[in-house]
């Protein structure tokens, strides 16, 4: 039981509430403005979005309660249990999920439609904080490097299969956690690369990017032979090794993208590159979106008097478009208070991990920082063209139960944990 008080709100920190707070109330603003040209006749209307979302965010309170009474040792305790739960949920989809939109990544309840993946995200947290803040566990070694990505890798294919690989790919925040607690370098190295190799081959094409990794490989060889020769008798047989590795990934990239990839994905990464144009219906969304926020100016056109999104003119706006909506009624005022809100709230986590006496609330508090932090990124990219559509939610922003109350718990376990900090462990 706790040492000082049986008061669940003891100890918890009130700027993080509040940031949280004034974001959820930001983001339902933002649903309403999306959602309320359909039903003019009243300012709250549940069968609307932005009434079911209202539903959802009061809901969410007695979550809140429910998680901060639990003591900090449970989540300790039972994250294994928690985890476990977690990719039951995600394999049972096959068996009784509900097909929305060509994926199937929901349970139907009553009418009520759940996303377990929303959830997955958190149980993935404990699970890594639980692994890794483990006295025996070295980030160092191959089998524990192995451990953890198996924990990663798990609910991140189950959700790819689904197909919901744009929740998937948030899984990958997690290799800056482990990166803070050990992980070595090259790791993240390895993916910047092989990122970079990715989009490199996908814009000049295979042929090219082969002659060019061609040059850069015999630069490094001459380099050796002129400078490192004693390196070079050492590692030869290393570097021939990452090129033939190189030269296979760059093939693989192209076989990928041609024949594993739908038309539509490679239409979108087409569209980003800027090797075709498409307005009409691939890149209809994101062109829309574009122009909804270039037509806001510098200080919006105000509440509710946005002529295109009143319009409709932005499809799925109050979801993974609901940016759009900031931006045209808001403004770059708005939008730069909403980025720079989203940033003082993830740096707020991070400050607050810091400060943890127990390695587990450390690492799970930089494993939903990244997480956080991962979705605001990729959906503000994804709205104002910058990345590819892939189906990612602003947090507390976008229309949907699940990702609110997915969100919800990811923060108020940490605030949990960290109200606990004073405790012994």
């Amino acid at each position: 039981m706790r040492n000082r008080t049986n008061n669940i709100f003891y100890g918890i920190d009130w700027v993080l509430v509040l940031l949280y707070l004034a974001l959820i109330f930001l983001g339902w603003l933002n649903i309403y403005a999306a959602s309320v040209s359909e039903n003019h006749t009243s300012l709250i209307n549940f069968s609307t979005e932005y009434g079911k979302q209202l539903i959802w965010i009061g809901l969410s309170f007695p979550l809140i309660i429910l998680i901060l009474i639990f003591d900090a040792k449970f989540y300790t305790k039972y994250a294994s249990l928690i985890y476990l739960g977690s990719l039951l949920s995600l394999i049972g989809l096959f068996i009784l999920g509900k097909n929305i939109n060509g994926a199937t990544s929901w349970y139907s309840i009553g009418g009520i439609s759940i996303q377990p993946s929303e959830f997955a995200k958190a149980a993935t947290a404990l699970a890594i904080a639980k692994l890794v803040s483990d006295k025996q566990f070295n980030l160092k070694k191959l089998n524990t490097q192995f451990q953890a990505f198996l924990i990663l890798f798990l609910p991140a294919i189950l959700i790819t299969l689904q197909p919901d690989p744009g929740s998937a790919l948030v899984y990958t925040a997690f290799i800056f956690v482990l990166y803070r607690e050990g992980l070595p370098l090259y790791y993240v190295l390895l993916g910047f690369i092989s990122a970079t190799l990715f989009v490199i081959t996908l814009y000049f094409g295979y042929k090219l990017t082969l002659l060019a990794s061609l040059i850069v490989f015999s630069i490094i060889i001459l380099y050796f032979v002129f400078y490192r020769t004693k390196a070079l008798k050492r590692g030869w047989l290393r570097l021939v090794g990452i090129y033939l590795i190189a030269i296979f990934y760059i093939f693989s990239v192209d076989f990928v993208f041609n024949h594993v990839f739908e038309q539509r994905h490679r239409d979108r990464f087409n569209i980003l590159l800027g090797k075709t144009t498409d307005i009409k219906s691939i890149g209809y969304n994101t062109n829309q979106s574009v122009t909804t926020i270039a037509s806001g100016g510098f200080f919006g056109k105000g509440f509710l008097q946005g002529e295109r999104t009143q319009g409709n003119f932005v499809p799925e706006q109050q979801t993974d478009y609901i940016f759009s909506t900031v931006g045209e009624e808001w403004g770059f005022v708005g939008s730069a208070t909403v980025i720079l809100l989203f940033v003082v709230f993830c740096l707020r986590i991070i400050h607050i991990a810091e400060r943890q006496k127990s390695k587990f609330s450390r690492i799970y508090g930089y494993s939903i920082a990244s997480i956080f932090f991962m979705h605001f990124t990729i959906n503000i990219g994804m709205v104002t063209g910058l990345l590819p559509t892939i189906g990612i939610p602003l947090p507390f922003f976008s229309y949907g139960g699940s990702a609110l109350w997915g969100f919800t718990v990811l923060l108020f376990i940490f605030i949990r944990l960290d109200a606990n900090r004073t405790n012994e462990w």
